[in-house]
This record gives structure tokens, C-alpha cells and sequence, in this order.
């Protein structure tokens, strides 16, 4: 795993504005439990790609295991909107029930 994350760092060196690769490392953090690192990427990430929904969802839940309740419920409903937006109903109900269930005080 360790060796995917090197790769991916030495092609982001390279490339800083690789969203592509800038997702592909937030997901091998991910996979580590590296929540910060996950956040981290994943905000520049979607300042500067046209995300369809997918990383809304990586990075809400990121914030929950963070325990960031707040801002996770906020990034799931970004993820609604821009999800359906870009053709994809059953990633935003995904994200609702997941508010539904998980950010229902």
C-alpha cells in the first residue's frame, strides 16, 4: 500500500493540479484510516475539478470518522446536489439515506 502511496505522491510532485491523481490518493488514504490526509486532498480536489458525487461521499465521511458530524452532513448534501445534477439519483438517494439514518438528531 505503502508503495501505491509513494507513486501516487511522486506523480502529484509532478503534476500538482492532477485531479485525477489527487483522488487516487485520497482513496489510498482512505483505505489507511488517514482521515486528515483524506480531507485534505479532497477539499483541493474539489476546488478544482467538476466532481460527479463520488468524492462528496469520500469526503463526508471522512469528516464523520473525524468526528466532524457537522461538516460530513454538510459535504453529503453537496454530494445530493451535485450528484443529481450530473445524472446520478441513486448516489444522491445513497447520500439520504445516509443522512437519513447516520445525521438524524
Amino acid at each position: 500500500m505503502q508503495d501505491r502511496i509513494e507513486v501516487f505522491r511522486q506523480m502529484l510532485e509532478a503534476e500538482p493540479d492532477n485531479t485525477m491523481v489527487m483522488f487516487g490518493l485520497a482513496k489510498e488514504y482512505e483505505k489507511l484510516g488517514q482521515h486528515a490526509e483524506v480531507i485534505a486532498l479532497l477539499e483541493n480536489y474539489l476546488a478544482s475539478a467538476d466532481d460527479e458525487g463520488n468524492a462528496y461521499g469520500v469526503l463526508a465521511n471522512a469528516y464523520a470518522l473525524s468526528g466532524d458530524r457537522e461538516k460530513a452532513a454538510d459535504t453529503y448534501r453537496k454530494g445530493i446536489d451535485v450528484s443529481m445534477v450530473h445524472g446520478h439519483p441513486s448516489m444522491a438517494n445513497e447520500y439520504r439515506m445516509t443522512l437519513d439514518l447516520d445525521f438524524a438528531d
